[in-house]
């Protein structure tokens, strides 16, 4: 079944397909690996061989089942995009999209690339809010003009784990701007000068900027547990989310 996450931007999560392989420097300490490799020792269904790529097919009509509105994260298990997913596993996924209309999607990739090959001759559905990970200059930033050629309603970044100083932004057509650090015991800092220049161009740009979490190093550069360093930027919390109607009109 999709399931209730913990994601703070996010209602629930919906996994057509799991595993994933390794491609830029934010992929390094995948959470997600290392939760299939718990799923697959307590013998979870569809982790049977841990973070190897799979499709499932069976789990396609999930949001089916599901009237209420809903926000769903896609793959947060995997990446929907993946070079290994073949279109025609695509198209039905995007069909169950389609038939459900109450639920907002929110898909995102590293595989930035593919995503204005899949779309040249399809279209993006209305409630799918379309990102990419942007965690570095070298293969990060690249992403964010892949996305913009993708006539979606909502396009976003997940500027993390923010790795290092994304320098000048273009952000154009892009409506939501979401930053986080890395957690975990192997979790790289994050610098909040690094977090303010994203704030300062996401602000200037008029979107709407969420700031998920610290992570696993501080504000004052102190190593300590997610929990204890929370969400506070600036004195405050950051929880914006993109006007939908705004988007779809610009």
């Amino acid at each position: 079944m999709a399931t209730q996450s913990t994601i703070e931007w996010t209602e629930q999560t919906w996994n057509p397909t799991t595993g994933c392989t390794k491609i830029s420097p934010g992929c390094k300490n995948c959470y997600a690996e290392v939760m299939a490799r718990r799923l697959q020792a307590m013998g979870a269904p569809g982790y049977e061989n841990g973070f190897t790529l799979a499709l499932h097919p069976d789990r396609l009509a999930q949001p089916l089942q599901r009237k209420k509105p809903t926000v769903y994260f896609v793959n947060s298990m995997s990446d929907l995009f993946h070079e290994d997913i073949p279109d025609e596993f695509l198209d039905q996924v995007f069909s169950v999209v389609r038939q459900t209309l109450q639920h907002t999607y929110q898909i995102l990739t590293k595989r930035a690339d593919r995503l204005p090959q899949y779309f040249k001759d399809r279209d993006c559905p209305q409630n799918v809010w379309l990102g990419v990970s942007v965690e570095d200059r070298k293969y990060g930033v690249p992403r964010i003009d892949h996305l913009r050629r993708v006539d979606a309603h909502i396009r976003f970044l997940s500027v993390e784990p923010l790795l290092e100083d994304l320098g000048t932004l273009d952000l154009r057509g892009i409506h939501w701007v979401i930053v986080g650090g890395e957690s975990g015991h192997k979790a790289r800092p994050m610098r909040e000068i690094w977090v303010a220049n994203v704030k300062e161009q996401a602000d200037a740009a008029g979107a709407a900027f969420f700031f998920k979490q610290w992570g696993g190093w501080g504000a004052d550069g102190v190593k300590r547990h997610k929990k204890a360093n929370g969400r506070i930027f600036k004195g405050r919390t950051w929880d914006a989310y993109p006007m939908v109607a705004t988007a779809i009109a610009r």
